[in-house]
């Protein structure tokens, strides 16, 4: 499985027990739909190696406790530590309306309900202190932080996002 094909689902944190199990805490707002999962890929180096799930249950809020077959001990436990965790993209649960994921709006057109188009996404920036969306005009970057009260409407049908920002914020960059 390629990297490009898969999500980040969350890093394996710390081991539970001297059997083997291990703690994910889960980059998601909802974990419990990740608890019934059969296998997942495990991150070793630039490689995703499937790993298969005896059992897991949700542990501390968005934490899940896991037993991989062939993973029975402590030695064993310390070889997938730290290690990230993934899941192909076509396991991603559909969202509607205005909430959307990262990697999904790459390539749609911004466009201001006061200024007009502003162009298009090249990049989600999540590295800030609040994620930015990084738009390309013409060669010029500008950068709409992704605020809620900002985006107005998401038209997955025409590739585009409607937002609301305040005035100036887009002169600043032209």
């Amino acid at each position: 499985m390629r990297k490009e094909d898969c999500f980040y689902l969350g890093k394996i944190v710390t081991k539970y027990s001297f059997k083997g199990e291990v703690v994910i805490k889960l980059d998601t707002d909802e974990p419990e739909l990740y608890t019934e999962m059969e296998s997942v890929y495990v991150e070793f180096g630039s490689n995703l190696v499937p790993f298969f799930i005896e059992k897991s249950s949700l542990h501390k809020g968005n934490q899940l406790r896991v037993q991989f077959e062939d993973i029975y001990s402590d030695e064993e436990a310390d070889s997938i530590l730290k290690c990230g965790i993934y899941l192909p993209s076509t396991m991603l649960p559909k969202l509607s309306g205005d909430k959307f994921y990262f990697h999904e709006v790459i390539g749609f057109t911004v466009v201001d309900v006061n200024f007009g188009e502003v162009g298009q996404i090249v990049h989600i920036n999540d590295k800030a202190a609040q994620p930015l969306f990084e738009i390309d005009r013409d060669g010029t970057e500008i950068f709409i932080p992704m605020v809620d009260a900002f985006i107005k409407k998401v038209d997955r049908e025409n590739n585009t996002i409607e937002v609301e920002t305040p005035e100036g914020l887009i002169a600043l960059y032209i």
